[in-house]
Formats: C-alpha cells, structure tokens, sequence
C-alpha cells in the first residue's frame, strides 16, 4: 500500500528539522531582542524572514528526498531566478532594503526613540526614530515632518546620534488682551 516509505520518513525528518530549527531560531531572536532592547516589531520581521529561509531550505531538500532529478531542478531554479532577476533589476530596491533591514536589527546602533542626523549633502535632516521596518525607517523631524526614507540609505549615509531632544521650558505667563491698547499679564 505505501510505495514511498523512505521518502515519507525522509519528509517526517525534514519537518521535524524544520520545526526544532524555527523554534532554536525564535529563541536566539527572542535572546537578542532582550539584551539590545529592539522593538518587538521588528523581531517579527526578522522572524518571519528565516521562517521564510528555513521553509525554502527544507522545500529543496524535500525536492531531492523525492528523487526530484538535478537536471529538472536545475532547470527549475534557474527559470525561476530569471524572472526573478528580471523583477529585481525593475526594483533592485526591494532586495537592498530587505538585506539593510537585517543589518539594521543586528548590529546597527540607531534604535527606535533614538535623535539622529542624517549627514548629507542635499537635506538636513534631523529628528527621532519613530519606526524601523522591513523597507523603511519613519523619523519625526525637529520641524515636526514625518518623513521615511529606504533601509539602505541608513547603511548608505553617515548616522550621528545625537542627545535626545531637552523639551522646552514651559512658559508660567500667559497673556490676556483686555482691550486695543491695554495688555495684562498673569501668573497661571
């Protein structure tokens, strides 16, 4: 009745694989979130990217249990990557900002909350870190624009991180006009 008992158990392994894999990679991320005090999420981008990585590995070690021959497979991926090629040369952005987002969550230094300026020739820009995702990194500028700009650009452009903004004193007098000519002030 079953034809394909080495390659059933061969599968059974590999998700077994899979699984204790994802799990040690879910606890190591969790680990290094902990200790850099990263925001929970972009741990879950991070996260989803090697469940991604793992679930490709295990689908071409399935592919080979199966007696999937190399000539069909080779045939298969380098179709495959042709028309991916041609999707990334449309926007090559796309894979550099993944790539920058990996980079950012293990050893960049900006954080979320962090005052930074970016150092470029063309912009001043100068503000806090709202939000870094898989793409972009989204900051308040000191003008009170909410800007974004690519991943790459922070590995591309000089970051200085700077003191965090001191709030402005609050001013104890306000003014009331009583009429054109007379103004009072008071002591709230």
């Amino acid at each position: 009745m079953i034809n394909y008992p080495k390659q059933l158990l061969g599968t059974l392994i590999a998700i077994v694989i899979l699984l204790f894999v994802s799990q040690l990679a879910k606890r190591v991320i969790k680990r290094f979130v902990k200790k850099k005090a990263i925001d929970p999420n972009r741990k879950k981008v991070i996260l989803n990217l090697s469940y991604i990585l793992f679930f490709l590995i295990t689908c071409i070690v399935l592919i080979f249990i199966w007696g999937i021959g190399l000539k069909d497979f080779i045939f298969f991926i380098s179709s495959i990557l042709a028309v991916l090629g041609v999707g990334f040369f449309a926007q090559w952005s796309i894979l550099s900002n993944l790539t920058s987002s990996i980079i950012l969550f293990f050893n960049h230094p900006v954080r979320i909350g962090d005052r930074i300026r970016i150092v470029d020739k063309d912009y001043e820009w100068v503000g806090v870190v709202k939000d870094i995702t898989a793409f972009f990194v989204y900051m308040r500028t000191d003008n009170n624009e909410y800007i974004s700009f690519p991943n790459s650009l922070v590995l591309q452009k000089a970051i200085e991180m700077l003191d965090p903004l001191v709030p402005p004193p609050i001013d104890d007098f306000t003014e009331t006009i009583i009429d054109d000519e007379t103004k009072i002030s008071e002591i709230e």
